[in-house]
């Protein structure tokens, strides 16, 4: 994450709101009713306080077109109320890679009703740019009693917000417990400095939603999509340093974007995104981690494997009800799968009670932080070798084709002798060819120009996904003896059912894994100069 952009400082804030644009950079914790009493006074903020601060009353009133056109397009407009006071905003989603920087124009109105005359049309563009004041209603409602104060750290200044309230969409409410650490100027990192310690005054947890975000969750039932990894703008002008920022930020991102989706279980996705997010940091670590053996590295790896195994249970009883149970009511209509669906649901819900659970937990908030903190402060740097310290500023193209060698003839040692591999044996050659996929899709801009490339990657992805429907065979038979502590003879029917239906696919699965591997094995390598 690059959050080194230009920041409004309060002695530049009256020119910036003339102007327009600014960019927040903002972290959200949340805390548990009554807590921020107690939070407000924790040694860190008393000793680096300007002073004590000041309470406000702010009513917030957000708008949108009935169709909900701006927040289609990742836009939120409010009007707040502050005394005799009115400003508008226009924020947009963050931008990969850059969670916590939002684009935002503000601009003084005469009233609670919006001005989009007062917005930089040409500059914000569509809906925008196509809409009157009259296609705006109002959709839901912040009532929240803010004390801020201003800390002066050595590094930065911050502006720390202790929100209480409700967000109110017609007769629903929702009660708001929030802290929000607003970045006024200096480095970023800050931040998480502060957000670690407050970790440690109270259980808190970092809010990856924003109050808008949860306002039309409230008001329209919006279930929150799961979201795939964003596109990774890597040079050959980069050095290595600048490049694991990108890799370890967007990874981070996309850990936050599918947060609340799999915290809520809407979509099942939403956990399968958090696993994948964790699997490419993971890889991350240790492509780099041989040419720069930072502590960092196996710290993150060691939490990121935490938090897989704590998904790994709803994803298993996700993908066995999706790719399994699903396809078998349409392929074997005869057979009641009544009771199997419903002891596969009954999983499902347990294993996604104790995934709520880890997800609020402190620890989860605490890696989240670690990865932002490494990010901004460049973690990888600390307790390296000069060796390492000057791989870290060399071009990234160089290394890249190191890294993507060492992973393939890795790769393909482990794949000696095919045919006689186990499921196990399998296994740990499918993780290796993940990572191998993962580096050559990380570094894949670099070879724009090399035709093989995407070949490499489409057959290597196949590969892959053969042998991950072999693995998950092999993982149905340990669900299976999951339920088969239920006593019902319908149900130890359908079981029967699902073990023919995989022998069968095993079978196919087997003839498809030879035919996939031999053509990986012929595909010539890509990189190299």
């Amino acid at each position: 994450m690059n959050t080194r952009q230009p920041v409004v400082t309060d002695s530049g804030a009256a020119t910036a709101m003339r102007a327009g644009e600014q960019a927040e950079i903002e972290l959200k914790l949340l805390a548990p009713q009554g807590s921020l009493e107690k939070l407000r006074e924790i040694p860190v903020i008393v000793q680096h306080a300007r002073n004590r601060g000041a309470f406000r009353r702010l009513e917030t009133v957000y708008y949108d077109t009935p169709e909900r056109l701006l927040f289609q397009h990742g836009m939120s407009l409010r009007v707040r109320r502050t005394g005799k006071h009115f400003i508008q905003t226009l924020k947009l989603l963050p931008n990969i890679g850059q969670p916590l920087t939002r684009r935002q124009w503000e601009a003084p109105v005469d009233g609670v009703t919006p001005d989009l005359a007062q917005l930089p049309i040409d500059e914000v563009g569509d809906p925008v740019k196509s809409l009157t004041n009259d296609a705006l209603v109002p959709v839901f409602t912040t009532k929240v009693r803010r004390h801020a104060r201003q800390l002066d750290l050595p590094d930065a200044s911050v502006e720390i917000v202790f929100d209480e309230g409700t967000i109110e969409a017609g007769a629903r409410h929702e009660a708001l417990s929030e802290i929000e650490l607003e970045l006024k100027s200096g480095n970023a990192g800050v931040l998480f400095d502060l957000g670690t310690q407050l970790l440690d005054a109270a259980p808190l947890q970092l809010g990856t939603r924003s109050k808008a975000e949860r306002g039309y969750a409230l008001a329209f039932d919006v279930v929150q999509p799961a979201a795939k990894a964003g596109s990774i703008s890597i040079t050959t002008e980069h050095v290595v340093d600048d490049v694991i920022a990108l890799l370890v930020g967007s990874c981070w991102h996309h850990l936050l974007r599918n947060h609340a989706v799999a915290e809520k279980g809407s979509d099942p996705e939403g956990v399968h995104q958090m696993r994948i997010a964790l699997r490419r940091l993971r890889t991350i670590c240790a492509l780099f981690r041989r040419d720069i053996p930072s502590p960092s590295f196996q710290a993150v790896n060691s939490e990121a494997r935490w938090l897989m195994q704590q998904l790994g249970p709803a994803r298993d009883w996700d993908v066995f009800d999706e790719a399994t149970v699903t396809r078998l009511v349409t392929a074997v209509p005869d057979v009641d799968l009544g009771g199997l669906r419903e002891a596969v649901e009954q999983q499902r819900k347990s294993s996604y009670g104790a995934l709520q659970t880890v997800l609020a937990d402190p620890r989860c908030s605490r890696f989240l932080l670690s990865l932002g903190h490494l990010v901004e402060r460049r973690g990888w740097r600390n307790e390296i070798d000069s060796e390492a310290l000057a791989v870290l500023s060399q071009p990234m193209p160089a290394l890249a084709d190191k890294i993507l060698a060492r992973s393939h003839r890795k790769a393909l040692k482990r794949g000696a002798h095919f045919r006689r591999l186990n499921i196990d044996a399998q296994h740990d050659l499918r993780i290796d060819l993940k990572k191998l996929r993962y580096a050559a899709e990380f570094f894949l801009p670099l070879y724009a120009t090399h035709a093989p490339a995407k070949r490499y990657v489409k057959r290597l992805a196949r590969l892959q996904a053969s042998l991950g429907s072999a693995r998950d065979i092999a993982s149905t038979r340990i669900l299976l003896d999951a339920i088969r502590q239920y006593d019902q003879p319908a149900l130890h029917l359908a079981i029967g059912a699902v073990a023919g239906w995989q022998a069968r696919d095993q079978m196919v699965v087997a003839k498809m894994l030879r035919r996939r591997w031999r053509r990986f094995k012929a595909t010539p390598a890509f990189w190299g100069r």
